[in-house]
């Protein structure tokens, strides 16, 4: 196994990154399931043309990180936009049916 790459700093936590991790998986699709403690999403890959896709990653989270990933989802996005213009979403497809689903 390789050696972790240098750790990262968020508000004065170390996070390791190991290599396979850092690679990172392409997704199209994302699923999004609640209960009343917690919220699960899963990140698909779906080929163009097949009726069946696969989860690449499924991430469980309490209710409070949620609202919290919505929040710095919400300022990056903003942020993303502002530098490199608006992103513009289909106009024959409603928000829900462009890669993620509720």
């Amino acid at each position: 196994m390789q050696q972790n790459q240098e750790p990262k700093k968020e508000a004065g936590i170390q996070i390791q990154l190991d290599e396979a991790t850092a690679q990172g998986v392409y997704i199209n699709l994302a699923l999004i399931n609640h209960t009343e403690t917690e919220f699960i999403l899963d990140f698909v890959y779906v080929q163009p043309q097949s009726p069946q896709g696969k989860v690449r990653s499924r991430v469980l989270t309490s209710p409070i990180h949620m609202k919290r990933l919505l929040s710095a989802l919400s300022e990056n996005m903003k942020k993303y936009e502002e530098r490199f213009g608006e992103i513009k979403l289909a106009q024959d497809q409603p928000v829900q049916k462009i890669g993620f689903l509720q």
